[in-house]
């Protein structure tokens, strides 16, 4: 499978990763940069051909919710770029990306001048190329290819998406919040098991503090201002946390009985609203119920704003888009209120590097607006998170719930995405990237086989796990109903005809008799989920038991090649080291710390070195010639293939 971010590698905003699985390519997301104003704001598109044929080159394209970092580009894609291919989103994405493009457009073209940008027209055209994609419900690009949807809170409409096409599938977060708030539920997904999953890391090193203790001191803070006469500032974008805080003011309001004016954007966010109507099975099970007798998106208290409205004396609260303060009305309130000391600014959410939010956000008293106007930034600046992004603890959760084979991370600072790297790997245990935009990231898949377990293997597995669960509730704990079952056994494959493999117990057969085999990974129909690491390679030598007796045990090898010239750089060697032996001594010292078990070192005669961890782990340097490319030999027995699993982790990481 390959894995290219064409934007928000390293980086949020210009959310667009290309997929290829299966031998087919699916975009998901096109979105544009709210700090560039230049060609940077969009994709890099000619990355995908320089031709202009994306049509030919890319499958489908997918839209996960309707926010312009993720859908902003769509119509120079499709309209400007050439292509005609279908376009996936879910019905309330499909409704309301045009209102919020025409807005950028406005904003771009008319208020700043620009020429060359998509028309109106284009997001018409746009739009009628897309197919509405409903939650959980499976959509056939093709013969091959297939996509389902999954709820991702966030904003309404949006949308995880599951790709498959043959053996390889891939989950694509998008923007996702596994938190219930006022108006939306939590993300959820099942049990999909992807080869892969890429994962917005926006908030990859924040574990937020209670809901309820955020929004009691954002209602403090709105009220202490308004008292002393001041004005407060929200910028917030039209959908989604706008909702959230509107609803939370309107009951403080109601409460209270404040008589303070409120106001909110006018025409983009009535639009808005409209649509939270229309789609209010969207919402969560409270606005729901509550819909029936009143609509809580009818507000009492918030009304629209007139610019004439900027100068007027005494307090008010303002609801202003967009969110980063880079265009549009809030950037232009900002420019009035920000000399007054009075005033209060509140970011509720993100903002990216490059926009006026982000460097009042970092303390500057003095902020360039553009290349003529400067502002002195005195008014009193508040940062309270009610984005609606996952925090750290809610990744981890999306990463639990579908359970993936690998975990490709994008949307996020670089930093927070090494730290969130090292967490993944070390708690789950599997491969975790971070490419920045641009970069080609292959990853090898497994191919799942159906096998027919024997009688006994499957009665020595449910008696064990029996077992396992007559001893948590003798410790008094809760054991939960058996829906999957642990088996370890050994895979004799099928003759490429109608003979289906076989999983054995060892002791069914004669070992001496069974030939090499490949051993990749396998789903029992029973549920095999212990399997030996794919690429392995099963042996059967004998053994000699504490008794002296010859035994029989099952041994699995592989190779893992690496790149002289690349781990050389990495680990800062010069052309005189030995590098077999300093990485051995990387590997040793990771176990060391890692590892609960022994790990010791030994030389043969030859001065060659080995690494031993457990009873039967062992770690070489392969011998290299003028043909054959610098490799470790891994060797491990069955019984200790969890263990195995750990070390090639561990392993992984020092070749990289």
């Amino acid at each position: 499978m390959k894995v290219v971010p064409l934007g928000a590698g390293q980086d949020v905003g210009r959310s667009c990763v290309l997929v290829t699985l299966g031998g087919k390519t699916v975009m998901f997301d096109c979105g544009m940069h709210m700090g560039y104003n230049d060609e940077r704001r969009f994709p890099d598109f000619n990355y995908i051909t320089t031709t202009g044929d994306f049509t030919s080159r890319i499958d489908a394209v997918v839209i996960t919710h309707f926010h312009l970092d993720h859908c902003g580009a769509l119509p120079h894609f499709t309209e400007q770029r050439g292509y005609h291919g279908p376009i996936y989103m879910t019905p309330p994405t499909k409704a309301i990306c045009p209102i919020l493009l025409e807005d950028y457009r406005k904003i771009t073209v008319e208020r700043k001048g620009e020429t060359g940008f998509f028309t109106s027209q284009h997001i018409k055209d746009c739009m009628k190329k897309v197919v509405p994609l409903h939650l959980h419900e499976t959509v056939w690009v093709d013969d091959e290819l297939e996509l389902r949807a999954y709820y991702a809170g966030h904003v309404l409409g949006a949308a995880m998406v599951y790709a498959r096409c043959g053996n390889e599938s891939v989950v694509y977060t998008g923007d996702y919040n596994m938190t219930p708030d006022r108006h939306l539920g939590a993300a959820w997904i099942e049990k999909v098991r992807p080869d892969v999953v890429i994962t917005e890391t926006t908030y990859g090193t924040t574990i937020r503090d209670s809901k309820r203790a955020r929004e009691r001191d954002f209602l403090e803070k709105v009220h202490s201002c308004v008292l002393r006469g001041g004005k407060v500032l929200i910028p917030c974008f039209a959908l989604g946390r706008a909702q959230e805080l509107c609803i939370l003011i309107e009951t403080y309001w109601e409460r209270m009985g404040l008589k303070v004016p409120v106001y909110f954007s006018a025409g983009l966010t009535e639009k808005a609203n409209r649509y939270y109507k229309l789609f209010i099975n969207w919402t969560n099970q409270k606005i729901k119920e509550s819909f029936v007798d009143r609509n809580p998106f009818d507000f009492k208290y918030i009304k629209p704003w007139n610019r004439d409205y900027v100068d007027l004396p005494g307090p008010m609260v303002l609801f202003a888009t967009p969110g980063m303060l880079h265009i549009g009305t809030s950037l232009e309130v900002f420019k009035k209120w920000a000399p007054d000391e009075r005033n209060m600014l509140i970011m509720p959410g993100y903002c990216v590097a490059g926009t006026v939010g982000a460097k009042v956000l970092s303390g500057m008293k003095v902020v360039d607006i553009d290349q003529y106007t400067q502002v002195n930034v005195n008014i009193d600046v508040q940062n309270l998170s009610f984005s609606a992004h996952a925090d750290a603890k809610g990744i981890m959760e999306l990463i639990r719930q579908a359970s993936p084979r690998n975990v490709v991370l994008v949307h996020g600072e670089k930093s927070r995405m090494t730290y969130l790297k090292s967490k993944i790997m070390g708690e789950f245990g599997c491969p975790c990237y971070h490419p920045a935009n641009g970069e080609l990231l292959e990853i090898e898949t497994s191919q799942d086989i159906k096998a027919l377990m024997s009688d006994q293997l499957f009665q020595e597995s449910w008696a064990k796990e029996q077992q396992r669960r007559q001893e948590l509730q003798a410790d008094g704990q809760v054991a939960e109903p058996i829906t999957q079952l642990p088996v370890r056994g050994v895979l004799l494959l099928g003759d490429g005809g109608k003979r289906l493999p076989r999983l054995l117990d060892p002791s069914e057969f004669d070992l001496d008799q069974v030939p090499v085999v490949s051993g990749p990974n396998v789903n029992a129909p029973t549920g095999g989920d212990q399997q030996a690491p794919a690429g392995a390679i099963a042996e059967s030598p004998a053994a000699m038991d504490e008794s002296g007796t010859a035994s029989d045990t099952v041994v699995f090898s592989t190779r893992k090649v690496f790149d002289e010239a690349a781990v050389a750089k990495r680990m800062g060697l010069d052309a005189s080291a030995d590098l077999s032996h300093a990485i051995l001594a990387a590997i040793s010292e990771l176990l060391t710390i890692d590892s609960a078990q022994q790990v010791r070192d030994s030389k043969g005669a030859d001065r060659s070195q080995t690494i031993e961890v457990g009873s039967s782990i062992k770690i070489s340097a392969q011998p290299t010639d003028n043909d054959s490319l610098p490799a470790l030999l891994v060797s491990w027995a069955w019984e200790e293939e969890e263990l195995a699993t750990q070390v090639l982790v561990i392993i992984n990481r020092v070749l990289g």
